[in-house]
């Protein structure tokens, strides 16, 4: 692990004033859960500073699990991040995507081993198939493949689907693949053989527009009440909710009333980053404000209904 400089020290210091201003509760061992998505832009491609691994460790500590988009194919900087972050935190992650629709992206898993494990099940959602001639072929494609997982806190079970949806040339290629993801999950759901009934979807939508937001609530995905009652943004501006969080509504009474982004730009640069101009920060950090949301894992009915089945 790299010494901290005195530098690093005094921008970890106006980071962990940011990271209060933002208001996350702790998390309770075996009562609550800190989960996360964060877009860290070009993670592995950009090259990136000690200060600037020391900031990305400091803000996913502040969760027990994070979804991860924008991981690229290299995993040195990961594997720089968990270093920092102690011998407690793992990562899960995908195969990258090897073209340029891709990006050369995975999804990853970051989490606290303490408060939440990985019990087995990851995969990589594929689109239903149908036989044409002698061959089966997939109806549709996703321009980044999403990574689901499953996690479990005390006897609480959880699925998980991160994903990045295209940006594009097209605002109706972009629905139609939010509306092909959504299809494809409620199918899952409806699976006797599913892994567990308790389901987050999360990541880079790239929402932009009311008909885009519809797409992936089309089949009974729903926004958690926390994040539909306040009104921010995930991006550096504050204005778009490109990031969102959401859920298949079997136990809603599961998610606390706490949930929010990080904002660790706070329109400053300089704690962090002196006379650094803010493209060099993005690339530094991202342009995306990590979203979170606090769920109960003590809930009795779930746990006696997870444990029926």
């Amino acid at each position: 692990m790299p010494e901290i400089t005195p530098d690093i020290a005094r921008g970890l210091i106006a980071l962990n004033e940011r990271i209060d201003a933002s208001k996350i509760p702790s998390s309770k061992l075996d009562e609550t859960l800190n989960i996360a998505t964060w877009n860290i832009r070009a993670f592995g491609a950009n090259k990136r500073t000690e200060a600037a691994i020391y900031y990305i460790a400091e803000i996913i500590r502040q969760f027990d699990l994070v979804g991860i988009v924008e991981l690229r194919e290299n995993l040195k900087d990961l594997a720089r991040v968990l270093e920092v972050l102690g011998p407690t935190w793992r990562a899960l992650y995908s195969d990258s995507i090897r073209d340029k629709g891709g990006n050369w992206e995975r999804v990853a898993y970051v989490y606290d081993n303490r408060a939440v494990a990985h019990t087995g099940f990851a995969a990589a959602p594929q689109p239903p198939r149908t036989k044409k001639g002698t061959e089966y072929i997939q109806d549709y494609t996703w321009w980044r493949t999403p990574y689901m997982a499953s996690f479990r806190a005390g006897f609480f079970d959880l699925v998980v689907l991160t994903t990045h949806i295209r940006w594009g040339d097209s605002n109706e290629a972009r629905t139609k693949e939010l509306g092909t993801l959504a299809e494809w999950i409620e199918l899952k759901q409806k699976s006797e053989n599913r892994e567990d009934t308790d389901l987050l979807v999360m990541g880079d939508f790239n929402i932009a527009d009311d008909n885009m937001l519809q797409a992936i609530t089309s089949h009974g995905l729903k926004i958690p009440k926390p994040l539909l009652e306040e009104s921010f943004g995930t991006n550096l501006a504050k204005n778009k909710r490109y990031d969102q969080i959401l859920h298949s509504p079997v136990f809603p009474e599961l998610f606390t009333d706490e949930a929010g982004v990080l904002d660790f730009y706070a329109k400053d640069i300089n704690p962090l980053f002196p006379g650094m101009d803010k493209r060099k920060f993005i690339d530094q950090l991202s342009d995306h404000f990590p979203l979170w949301i606090q769920i109960r894992t003590d809930d009795r009915v779930s746990r006696l209904t997870q444990l029926i089945q």
